[in-house]
């Protein structure tokens, strides 16, 4: 079954996350645990997480992925900031454990002058002191690469689960399209994209990257600006999604979209992808 959908609003409560969810036509989801530009956690109430598995049951939207704040930097040589860090992705990690969700994905964050050896070396470190819950799985978004913002190869990705003290069992990482194409990836040609898959099962392995964001680019190929654009309006176009959701590699993976939210919105990129969707 193909499983695509959106990130969605958590207001008037994490049930109704479900509800925004179906009305957009999607049936997997994103959300966050509290304000993405803050440090608090929203941690739902006993009742409250059980209305939200079981809605999210009853009207087969799985699976979800709590999104971390955009705040978190673990790359970063400052401790202050390292501290909060890690203690917003133990918050939100528990969040996600209450509410039955299996993923959870955060930025890995910019070394801000360190070098790129000492930030991954970081954020191994501080992924190393995270106690991630049963049944929860932490991702490592990809990144575009721009300033000294790591993520950006894949590579780097795993170099920062293999050097901590975890590995893949409880780690992964979660593909961006736009942060791929703007990074250097180009994905909009066949022979491009299964080179590019074949490197990533050669270095991370496909087993280990269990969801994805979908999301055209505003920019060029190689540009590290992160600037997302709706489904086939972008740089990437309608024949690179077409591509990449009908990949025999990824089409079974779980989809999430974080278009721009104007005029269009989510309904109108979920039914896109719908539409060039290749059977169920």
């Amino acid at each position: 079954m193909f499983r695509i959908g959106a990130h969605v609003s958590i207001s008037s409560g994490y049930a109704k996350a479900v509800d925004r969810e179906v009305d957009l036509g999607g049936n997997c989801g994103q959300i966050f645990a509290g304000s993405p530009r803050g440090w608090k956690v929203s941690r739902p109430e006993k009742d409250e997480a059980e209305k939200f598995r079981q809605k999210s049951e009853d009207r087969d939207v799985k699976p979800w992925i709590v999104h971390g704040t955009y705040l978190i930097n673990f790359a970063t040589p400052k401790s202050d900031l390292a501290e909060k860090s890690v203690k917003a992705v133990q918050g939100e990690l528990d969040a996600a454990a209450a509410l039955g969700i299996p993923y959870y994905v955060f930025h890995p964050g910019a070394h801000t002058g360190a070098g790129e050896e000492q930030g991954i070396q970081n954020i191994a470190e501080r992924l190393s002191k995270i106690d991630i819950p049963d049944g929860v799985k932490l991702l490592l978004e990809n990144t575009a690469g721009k300033g000294t913002t790591l993520g950006k190869t894949f590579d780097q990705l795993d170099t920062m689960v293999r050097s901590s003290d975890y590995s893949y069992s409880k780690l992964g990482i979660c593909l961006d399209t736009c942060h791929m194409y703007a990074a250097g990836y180009d994905i909009t040609e066949k022979q491009k994209l299964d080179d590019i898959i074949d490197d990533i099962e050669k270095v991370i392995g496909l087993d280990n990257i269990p969801f994805l964001h979908l999301n055209d680019s505003k920019h060029r190929a190689s540009s590290e600006k992160d600037e997302h654009e709706h489904i086939g309006e972008g740089e990437i176009g309608e024949k690179g999604f077409e591509l990449f959701i009908n990949h025999e590699k990824l089409r079974d993976k779980p989809m999430v979209l974080e278009t721009p939210e104007n005029e269009k919105g989510f309904a109108w990129n979920i039914e896109k992808c719908k539409e060039l969707r290749r059977g169920n």
